[in-house]
């Protein structure tokens, strides 16, 4: 079961399913940009949150989904980088980020589905090459007449 503090020993609960260590959630907080007034520039309200993937334990074809998904905010050095300042408090942004980064982990845990390829039935063969036949009969005799 859990602890009072909601976390069971070893790390938080990122996915459901992946626990990291709590140490390899960074977060940072930095100025917001646009408008806002004297609160953006005063406050650092904006949550950057930085995660080592060698962290993150996912399967092997999860984790070449979510490199493939997210590589716009993967560094070359392969930390997956979240920001977030939709709020102006700290708090929020942060609960924020990590509600992004576990949306990014379920996309990449679930297993496409395989296309099982399919032929279409001869009745839609057939309709089809009917329109076509329909059509070309109609722009057929659209055309001026042969002058031999």
């Amino acid at each position: 079961m859990t602890e009072e503090g909601g976390t069971q020993p070893g790390g938080v609960e990122i996915a459901p399913g992946v626990r990291v260590p709590e140490a390899s959630l960074r977060f940072k907080a930095t100025r917001s940009s646009g408008p806002g007034g004297q609160n953006v520039n005063k406050v650092a309200t904006r949550m950057e949150l930085r995660l080592a993937l060698s962290e993150i334990p996912l399967a092997k074809s999860a984790m070449a989904r979510l490199r493939r998904h997210e590589r716009g905010r993967i560094t070359s050095e392969g930390e997956l980088i979240i920001a977030n300042e939709e709020s102006r408090s700290q708090h929020r942004n942060r609960g924020r980020c990590l509600e992004l980064l576990r949306e990014m982990l379920v996309r990449a845990m679930a297993e496409p589905k395989r296309r099982i390829a399919t032929r279409p039935s001869r009745g839609s063969v057939e309709r089809r090459l009917e329109a076509k036949s329909r059509r070309s009969a109609l722009k057929r005799r659209r055309r001026p007449p042969d002058s031999e």
